[in-house]
């Protein structure tokens, strides 16, 4: 079966892993966006999304061209003892799914339920894609859906073969 979908392996995005109290990390990571209401919820800021992804866990992603600012805006090297920065621009390859039929290519790949009353526009949730742990968000028109980098190849291939 062929599906209206579009498959597009994403360039690398400046991801920084921040862990520890919000209330510490919010005082300190000051230009990020507003940290989400809950677990499992994203919010934006320009280019920047800041991902709740565990407890005391969020993940920022943004443009690779504004990793230079945020490393020194947040200034992982001078962190408090409470809190943790970490870059990771390089441990994750994305790939967007958009189109009439992204949920049905999802679904080839991921048992996590993506209907838009579940899973709304402000939703990240971990789970597993094609056997591999995966961060999967929503985008216009589709899904963001992120692999440890070493998978990036074999992800990219199932999708072809998903979709051919």
């Amino acid at each position: 079966m062929t599906y209206d979908a579009k498959i597009d392996r994403l360039p690398i995005f400046a991801l920084f892993d921040l862990k520890g109290p919000q209330e510490a990390l919010s005082k300190w990571a000051k230009d990020t966006p507003a940290f989400p209401k809950g677990p499992n919820k994203l919010t934006h800021k320009a280019s920047a999304t800041l991902c709740h992804i565990g407890p005391r866990r969020w993940l920022l992603r943004d443009d690779l061209e504004n990793e230079a600012t945020w490393s020194a805006s947040l200034n992982p090297e001078e962190a408090p003892a409470d809190i943790s920065i970490v870059r990771v621009s390089d441990t994750q390859t994305f790939f967007r799914i958009t189109g009439p039929d992204a949920s049905e290519v999802m679904s080839i790949g991921c048992t996590l339920d993506l209907h838009p009353a579940v899973f709304a526009d402000d939703a990240v949730s971990y789970t597993e894609f094609f056997g591999c742990k995966a961060l999967v968000l929503r985008c216009e028109h589709g899904f963001d859906c992120a692999v440890e980098q070493s998978f990036g190849n074999m992800i990219k291939d199932f999708l072809n073969r998903a979709t051919a």
